[in-house]
C-alpha cells in the first residue's frame, strides 16, 4: 500500500519518477523520456543514454549547434550528433561536462552520473579475474550490444549479457567524431580546472585513464542512488 500510494502520488506531480525497484523497471526523466534499468552487480543502471533536454528542475539545458560557440561555452549545454535530432532517439543527447555539473542536476530524481570510482567498480566487477586479459576486455565484451547494427563491423565477441547495451554514440571534440567505433561516457569527476574524468569504449578497450577537455560533448548514463 505504501509504495501504491507513492507512486500514485509521484505520477500527479511534475516531477521524473521512478518505478524501478529491481532490475527490468523504468524511469522516466523530466522530458517525459522513459529508460530501462538494469541491476549489475551491486549498481543499477539506466540502460539507455540520457536524452533530458532539462535540468531537474524543469530549467532548459541550451542546445549549441555552433562549433566554436560549443567549444568557447563554460556553462551546460548538449547537441545531437551531427546536429541531427533523430540521433538522439538510439543515442542520447551528447553533453558538456558543465551540465553535468550543474547544481540543478541534469539526472533524473534518485539517480546520478556516476563518478570515476563508481566507473571503475563496474569495470572490476565485469573483468573480475580476466583483468590481465590482454584481447578485449571483459567488461566490453559483457556491456555492448551485440551485432553490427549499430557497432561497425567486427563486433562479434560482443555478448550484452549484462544488458548494459553500451553503444557507440561518437562525441563532439572539435567536430563530431567516433560515431559507430566508440562511446564515450562522462563521469561527475573532476581531473582538473578544464578537464574531468570519463569512460570511453571501443573495439579493443575500456579507458578511464585520460582525463576530457569539460567542453566536449560526451554520451550520460545514469546510476541508481
Amino acid at each position: 500500500m505504501i509504495m501504491e500510494l507513492c507512486l500514485m502520488l509521484a505520477s500527479s506531480c511534475n516531477n521524473p519518477t521512478s518505478t524501478e525497484q529491481k532490475s527490468g523497471g523504468t524511469v522516466t526523466d523530466i522530458d517525459g523520456n522513459v529508460y530501462h534499468t538494469v541491476k549489475i552487480g551491486t549498481q543499477v543502471w539506466l540502460v539507455e543514454n540520457l536524452k533530458t533536454t532539462k535540468y531537474r528542475n524543469g530549467d532548459p539545458i541550451p542546445t549549441i549547434t555552433d562549433d566554436d560557440k560549443w567549444q568557447n561555452t563554460k556553462t551546460g549545454a548538449y547537441c545531437n550528433y551531427n546536429n541531427d535530432a533523430n540521433n538522439s532517439a538510439i543515442y542520447g543527447r551528447l553533453y558538456n561536462w558543465y551540465a553535468v555539473n550543474d547544481y540543478r542536476n541534469i539526472a533524473p530524481i534518485g539517480w546520478h552520473v556516476p563518478t570515476i570510482t563508481e566507473w571503475i567498480t563496474l569495470i572490476t566487477y565485469l573483468n573480475g579475474e580476466d583483468a590481465a586479459y590482454t584481447g578485449p576486455s571483459t567488461a566490453i565484451i559483457k556491456l555492448k550490444e551485440i551485432g553490427t547494427t549499430h557497432w561497425q563491423s567486427p563486433n562479434a565477441e560482443a555478448t550484452n549479457e549484462t544488458g548494459f547495451t553500451a553503444l557507440p554514440g561518437g562525441k563532439f571534440y572539435d567536430r563530431f567524431i567516433d560515431f559507430g567505433t566508440d562511446g564515450w561516457w562522462w563521469s561527475s569527476t573532476e581531473d582538473e580546472p578544464t578537464r574531468a574524468r570519463h569512460l570511453t569504449i571501443n573495439k579493443y578497450e575500456v579507458d578511464i585513464m585520460k582525463p576530457r577537455l569539460k567542453y566536449e560533448g560526451l554520451s550520460v548514463r545514469c546510476l541508481k542512488d
